[in-house]
């Protein structure tokens, strides 16, 4: 035993039920649970409780800091026993008490639990640290085993006479105070248990309480949420009453306006009806006569009225100074005057009582738009009502509950306020079916007004026609019509059915050819078996056109197009529109032409005419593998056209774009290689294969390395490359695909790139393996030969020089026509210019720009394009600018594939957004661009470089002047009014020479001069534009003769 442990002595002490055992170390220090304190404790101030699994208590170690020093002790005796206490070791006493170290742990374990659980803590006397560890069963408050006293009273591992010991030493007067302070601290704790037991259930409640009253707070505040939907829905259903009211207002005008037109029209019609009565009768009866008594009645007239003036007058002389009874006369007169003033008042009331009518309903709809006011007023109380009763919920239960009855009572309002909503419902439904019946009574109006027109146009326009016709009454029959008028989609029709006659193998080749023949020579006797036969089965049809070959001698070139692009169907740029307008005047000129594309997922099928699949079977390769393909054909702007499908896995045309993919090099080598093998398979026999740009540019390797050996022999090859920046430049490799050998074009003089010399190029093999090379102008020609200009090809241009020429693009004046654009809002011509002013007020009223006064007069200067580096961006972006600073108006039309680019311009077009002067539309519009070139007085190009330009042609055609930087085709086609050197009928805009700022002024300056200092001579030059011949007659001419010139060789 270690030292001091005789000293000890053990005692046992009950608590409530439970005995516990105290070690007494003489004469002031006791031990509970291993750790020595002082004997002198206050309880109520130091004792810690744990809960054990047992139900009781036992007490915790207390801090050194709670040493109390005993009774009659002296200080020194009392710091020899402290500091024998304090030094001695733990695991001693833990073997002079019979407690081993799990024992410990436990109690000490027990202390952090307690001292974990602050906030179940609860005072005791004057503030002692007792924690309750959540037990709300009432139990007596009792100390439990602290050492080794097991659950009935037992030592473990105590000797009994040490016990025994401890009860001598228990009559002292330590342990009776400690005794005393044991009992008082049981009876609070049992006090303090009792409290925490009522408290924990009534805190419960409370709880309980606050969740459901929370809960029907939740509920009121989604019925709350509710009735606001529902008033904002009624808000918006008053707004669309008013718009509905509107456009009531409107309708009811248009209508009104149009009943006028009628009556007018109406009468006019009845006043020429009579005239030409009184003509005819006139006539007959030698009507000189009848005019004198008119003439003679006339001048009676005019004397009554003279007399009858003066009578009036002498009445007034009277009055001014008669007696009374004249001054009653003319009282009487005047009322009888006032009498029919009333009358004529009547007349105007009831003429008005459809204005009247409309001052109601507006009143209704004021009246509202005020009851929607009012309940947005009473929905903004009610929700200030609900968050005050929400911010006093917690503390007043009885506050709440006359708040949720408030609240039901408002649900209650609010219902009713949805059946008003729905009585506002049927109202706006009875205005829509007002609005219909208004609109039908237009439409009705409209009808007749038109068809009234329709019969005067023709009557006066047509009456000795119209005449012929009822004699005859005979519908004229397609048979009677001149073959020469048969229209071209005729002849397209008739084209496309012999070629699928072919394919279905009802027709040989050569039978096929015979026909064409006679369908170029536009054969009467083909033109009657069609049209008698064309509801026929195919092999009928066959039969008879078998009656009609005989041998034909070809009227013109066989000519097919090969390429991307088609207007209207697939336009991206001016290729569409030159392989249109090209195509169609060489067939007006007797040629047969023919156009083959890739059949896009994103065309215009709207302007495919008869658009139908093929019965072939067309195979082709590539990467070595064999691939079908679906063949469509179809009829566009009048011309046959193929549409190729490829079912290849790639979805190469199905991608919802034209260009701009990444493998755009495999896509269309693809497409050439499928185009040739339809020309070879179909049996066709072209003079000429005619390819555009880069996409289709392989097509001429093609033909001569893989498709003369198979027979393919009979055509030559002409390529237009419509702007050089764009070459197909790819790694060698990737020409194997569509099967020609990369080992025999990868040489300086063929196919390999002139700058890389490890990529082939497209547009270069086009070039090399073409009979005639083409491109869009000959001033482009001419900068296309120098290094700047050429792009890298200027090399092998200038080997291939002599088959190289620049003709310059036309325009098809069937499409670009003032006279008959139906997409502007008036059409007008050279002779008539008058609607260009109108389409111009109508542009600004639609995009929001100044139209009135002063800004009536003010220069309106147009721009469309797209906004690429190419086209100048930067001198457009000055134009705006400098337009606005000359006190000009600008719209530019266009948008821009460059992000940076076309973010410059949204800032600029946030800038003037709201400008009088200025609109920016950042996108493409076919009908906006249309009035643009009508509505604008000058058009500016300031572009860098420029193939050709159809936008100069197509503002001339619209008699709006352009402004245009000297270069390509701009150089071609428009010509300088201050230049001496241009002849004066050629002269016809302004031209800069330098893409400069300052060059620009220069130009735009004077256009804007010119326009405000001279308009009459601006309204002759106006007309000399729209006059200019931009058509592509003397174009196809062109081609015809370089087309005849490459026939006439030998093969190359």
């Amino acid at each position: 035993m270690p030292t001091g442990a005789a000293a000890s002595s053990r005692m046992l002490f009950n608590v409530g039920s439970t005995t516990a055992c105290v070690r007494v170390f003489p004469p002031a220090y006791i031990s509970f649970g291993q750790v020595k304190y002082g004997c002198r404790v206050a309880f109520q101030e130091a004792a810690k409780v744990s809960e054990l699994g047992n139900g009781g208590f036992c007490f915790m170690p207390l801090s050194p800091s709670c040493r109390i020093r005993g009774r009659n002790n002296s200080a020194n005796h009392k710091r020899s026993q402290a500091r024998r206490v304090r030094d001695r070791p733990l695991s001693e006493t833990n073997n002079r008490t019979g407690e081993d170290d799990k024992d410990n742990q436990t109690t000490v374990r027990d202390a952090q639990i307690l001292v974990t659980a602050p906030e179940e803590r609860l005072s005791v006397g004057d503030g002692s640290g007792l924690r309750s560890q959540g037990s709300s069963t009432e139990t007596d408050a009792s100390i439990s085993e602290v050492q080794g006293i097991d659950e009935n009273g037992a030592s473990s591992g105590v000797p009994a006479e040490r016990l025994a010991a401890s009860n001598g030493y228990g009559e002292s007067s330590g342990v009776n105070d400690l005794m005393l302070l044991v009992k008082e601290a049981e009876k609070n704790i049992r006090t303090l248990n009792q409290l925490r037991g009522r408290a924990v259930d009534e805190l419960q409640s409370a709880r309980d309480a606050k969740e459901d009253l929370l809960s029907q707070v939740e509920i009121l505040k989604a019925r709350l949420a509710q009735s606001e939907a529902k008033l904002e829905s009624t808000a918006r259903a008053r707004e669309k009453a008013q718009l509905l009211e509107e456009e009531v207002d409107l309708l009811k005008s248009r209508l009104a306006q149009t009943e006028a037109d009628s009556k007018a029209f109406t009468k006019l019609k009845e006043e020429n009806k009579a005239l030409q009565e009184s003509l005819n009768s006139l006539q007959q009866s030698g009507g000189k006569g009848i005019l004198e008594t008119k003439y003679q009645n006339s001048l009676d007239e005019v004397n009554s009225l003279r007399v009858h003036l003066a009578d009036a007058q002498a009445e007034i002389a009277k009055f001014s100074k008669g007696p009374g009874r004249e001054r009653a006369g003319l009282q009487e007169y005047i009322a009888g005057l006032e009498n029919k003033i009333a009358d004529m008042e009547r007349q105007l009331a009831e003429a008005n009582i459809n204005s009247a009518e409309l001052d109601s309903l507006k009143v209704e709809g004021m009246s509202l738009h005020e009851e929607a006011a009012a309940l947005r007023i009473k929905l903004a109380g009610r929700s200030d009502n609900t968050l005050l009763s929400l911010a006093g919920g917690d503390t007043d239960d009885q506050s709440l509950h006359r708040q949720v009855e408030t609240l039901q009572s408002m649900l209650a309002r609010a219902m009713a306020e949805k059946d008003a909503l729905t009585r506002v419902h049927s109202e706006n439904v009875q205005l829509r079916e007002q609005v219909e019946l208004l609109e039908e009574r237009i439409r009705e109006s409209d009808a007749e007004i038109h068809a009234q027109l329709q019969i005067y146009t023709a009557e006066v326009e047509a009456f000795q026609a119209s005449l012929d016709d009822l004699k005859s009454g005979n519908e004229v029959n397609v048979v009677q019509v001149p073959v020469g008028e048969m229209p071209w989609d005729f002849w397209s029709g008739l084209l496309l059915r012999i070629d699928a006659l072919m394919l279905g193998d009802l027709l040989n080749q050569e039978d096929a050819k015979e026909l064409q023949l006679m369908a170029w020579q536009r054969d009467k006797r083909l033109r009657d078996v069609y049209v008698n036969h064309e509801d026929e089965n195919d092999e009928g049809l066959a039969g008879k056109f078998m009656d009609l070959i005989q041998p034909k001698r070809r009227p013109g070139i066989y000519v097919i197009h090969i390429a991307a692009e088609m207007a209207p169907v697939a336009k991206v740029g001016g290729l569409g529109d030159v392989l249109t307008g090209l195509s169609r005047s060489l067939q007006r000129k007797g040629h047969l032409v023919e156009a083959i594309l890739p059949k896009y997922d994103c065309m215009d099928y709207s302007r495919i005419v008869n658009l139908k699949e093929l019965d072939l079977e067309l195979h082709s390769t590539f990467d070595g593998q064999i691939h079908k393909n679906k063949v469509w054909c179809g009829i566009v702007e009048g011309l046959p056209v193929y549409f190729i499908e490829p079912l290849h896995p790639a979805k190469f045309f199905w991608r919802g774009q034209f260009y701009s993919e990444p493998d755009d090099f495999r896509r269309f080598t693809y497409f050439c290689r499928a185009a040739m093998e339809f020309i070879l398979q179909s049996g066709k026999r072209p003079d000429i294969i005619h390819s555009h740009d880069w996409q289709t540019a392989v097509v001429a390797p093609l033909y001569w390395d893989i498709y003369v050996p198979l027979g393919l022999d009979s055509a030559r090859l002409a390529f237009t490359c419509h702007n050089f920046e764009y070459q197909g430049a790819e790694n060698s490799g990737a020409i194997a695909a569509c099967g020609l050998s990369a080992r025999d074009l990868m040489r300086p003089d063929r196919m390999q790139d002139n700058s890389f010399h490890n990529k082939i190029n497209l547009l270069k093999g086009g070039i090399v393996f073409s009979n005639v090379v083409t491109t869009v102008s000959p001033t482009y020609a001419q900068e296309v030969l120098r290094p700047e200009g050429g792009k890298g090809l200027h090399g092998t241009l200038g080997v291939h020089s002599k088959k190289f020429f620049g003709v310059l693009n036309g325009i098809d004046e069937e499409v670009w026509d003032p006279s008959t654009d139906v997409l502007l809002d008036y059409q007008y011509s050279a002779e008539d210019i008058d609607g260009k002013f109108i389409n111009k007020q109508k542009l600004r009223e639609r995009l929001g720009l100044a139209s009135q006064g002063d800004d009536e007069k003010r220069p309106l200067v147009g721009c469309v394009t797209r906004l690429v580096p190419q086209k100048g961006v930067h001198l457009i972006r000055h134009s705006i600018y400098r337009t606005l600073e000359k006190g000009g108006q600008f719209i530019l039309l266009g948008s821009s594939p460059v992000p940076q680019i076309q973010h410059e311009f949204e800032d600029i077009a946030r800038q003037f957004e709201k400008h009088p002067q200025i609109r920016l539309v950042l996108k493409y519009d076919e009908a906006l661009s249309h009035s643009i070139y009508a509505a604008s007085d000058i058009f500016v190009i300031p572009s860098i470089f420029e193939p050709c330009g159809l936008t100069q042609m197509i503002s001339m055609r619209y008699g709006t002047i352009p402004v245009v930087r000297r270069t390509g085709g701009l150089a071609d086609s428009v010509f300088d009014v201050d230049d001496e050197r241009n002849p004066e009928e050629k002269k016809n805009g302004f031209v800069f020479d330098d893409p400069n700022e300052g060059s620009l002024n220069w130009g735009l300056d004077r256009a804007l001069d010119y326009y405000t200092q001279r308009p009459e001579w601006w309204q002759d030059l106006v007309k000399k534009a729209m006059l200019m011949d931009f058509t592509w007659d003397a174009s196809a001419d062109q081609y015809v003769e370089l087309y005849k010139q490459v026939l006439s060789k030998t093969k190359v």
